[in-house]
């Protein structure tokens, strides 16, 4: 039975509470997103809320009431008038923003009817605590572009705040890159279309061991080229079996010159872009005859320039937005690892259980360098943010893009009305769409039940 190690517990501890600090100050600053606009243009705004479920501290500030709710997965700012009335003399319904508040709403009569929405009672105060008489600052009634800062706000500041961690991350502390370094040594040569890893007494000598090349030698030169990549070197030494390599390496400080000569062996044929084999028609990997050394590249954490920050954080949108595009695929692989023995894709959707782990394990980890432990789970925040600000953009209701797409939509028709000089057609009333609300925020509290679980029972590890 393996001792119990305290300070490896504390550590995941530790690493817990980062990422649920960090969680909560991402979603406290997407509100504060929608809130400082929403207060610029008029809006009354009568609650900023951190997190959902009862609530734990409040303090009122003017109109406006600021606390924390006992649940710190969630948010939201209550604005008036975020739904035009029903019906032309009565009163606007007020809402919330926040996708959290929209499944757990903590409101007294009068009547819920979903997503925050509310059915006024003919009294002048909602159940918000917002004045409702005073149209001229409710949401509906602001111009559209107005109504899309609002609701843009919370999600550019989350893309801000990735931005910002993911500089931190690649500026300050750096990223793993594949160096000229000599990582490892093989000591014998083996097919890769044989299973086994270990050597033979009959496999040939690796080139590169008969030739003296050790771990932590760093190329030089080959053939009187200097060698600045390590593809630069695969590629001489894939192009040349059976030819002698002049190879210098610096080992300790010095240069040493070696002589090596490739041997002609199989290797998998990989996809420069995925990283992955490539297949033959007939399903089986496909292979090719190359030059081989037995020499494997060392990583080195490299400080990136900032111009590499804008590049990361957009391959990191199109990562999220493409697990977003296949979600109903991706969830029947998570239910089949969560339900059956199916495993888990390490780079599939997980819920906040599931980061709160991967967070503990990143801490713990006590092998690895403290500077490398902080670098990722501050890159883990990083990414969490874009994925706010990516799912926060989908245009479904009770999410922002859905205010979004309302506004939008809202403006179209008002445009064309006057184009074709027709009657103003009025505010949109996306309250309409209440029954294809209530089905997304059915869906999307099911798939995160569904993480949860598969994050308890099954969960996404990197020991």
């Amino acid at each position: 039975m393996p001792a119990f190690d305290l300070s490896a517990v504390l550590l995941y501890v530790l690493g817990v509470l980062i990422i649920v600090v960090g969680i909560a100050l991402s979603i406290g600053l997407h509100e504060l997103g929608h809130l400082i606009p929403a207060k610029r243009f008029g809006v009354r705004v009568s609650q900023y809320m951190i997190g959902f479920g009862p609530t734990i501290f409040s303090r009122q500030r003017g109109e406006t009431q600021y606390g924390f709710k006992a649940i710190p997965l969630g948010g939201y700012i209550a604005m008036a008038g975020m739904y035009p009335p029903k019906h032309v003399g009565e009163k606007a319904r007020d809402a919330s923003t926040g996708f959290m508040q929209t499944l757990v709403q903590d409101a007294p009569p009068p009547t819920i009817l979903a997503g925050g929405m509310v059915e006024q009672a003919p009294n002048a105060v909602n159940h918000f605590g917002v004045i409702v008489d005073e149209p001229q600052r409710s949401f509906y009634n602001l111009p559209i572009w107005k109504r899309i800062v609002i609701m843009m706000g919370g999600p550019t500041v989350n893309l801000l705040i990735g931005i910002v961690l993911y500089a931190v991350v690649l500026c300050g502390f750096g990223a793993p890159q594949v160096s000229t370094t000599v990582g490892s040594v093989s000591q014998c040569v083996i097919s890769a279309s044989e299973t086994r890893t270990e050597c033979a007494s009959g496999d040939p000598l690796a080139p590169a061991a008969e030739a003296g090349v050790r771990p932590g030698d760093r190329i030089v030169s080959m053939n009187g080229t200097t060698i600045t990549s390590w593809d630069q070197a695969t590629a001489l030494i894939r192009k040349s079996p059976g030819d002698t390599i002049s190879l210098v390496v610096e080992r300790a400080g010095t240069n040493v010159a070696l002589t090596v000569t490739p041997l002609l062996t199989e290797r998998y044929v990989v996809d420069s872009k995925s990283g992955e084999v490539q297949k033959n028609p007939d399903g089986t990997s496909k292979t090719q005859d190359v030059g081989f050394l037995g020499i494997g590249a060392a990583t080195e954490v490299v400080q990136q320039p900032i111009t590499a920050v804008l590049p990361a954080v957009g391959d990191n949108i199109v990562r999220v937005a493409g697990i977003i595009v296949n979600l109903p695929q991706r969830l029947v692989a998570v239910a089949n690892a969560a339900f059956g023995s199916g495993v888990r894709d390490p780079n599939g959707p997980v819920s906040v259980v599931g980061v709160g782990r991967l967070a503990g394990e990143i801490a713990s980890i006590n092998t690895v360098p403290v500077a490398d432990r902080a670098s990722a789970l501050i890159g883990l925040v990083a990414s969490l943010n874009i994925a706010l600000f990516v799912f926060n953009l989908i245009p479904l209701l009770p999410l922002d893009g859905g205010h979004v797409a309302g506004a939008l939509w809202e403006g179209l028709r008002r445009r064309l009305a006057k184009l074709f000089k027709r009657p103003d057609p009025g505010p949109v009333d996306i309250g309409k769409l209440l029954p294809l609300t209530l089905t997304v925020v059915v869906i999307l509290g099911g798939m995160s039940l569904l993480l949860v679980y598969a994050d308890i029972v099954n969960p996404i590890t990197i020991q």
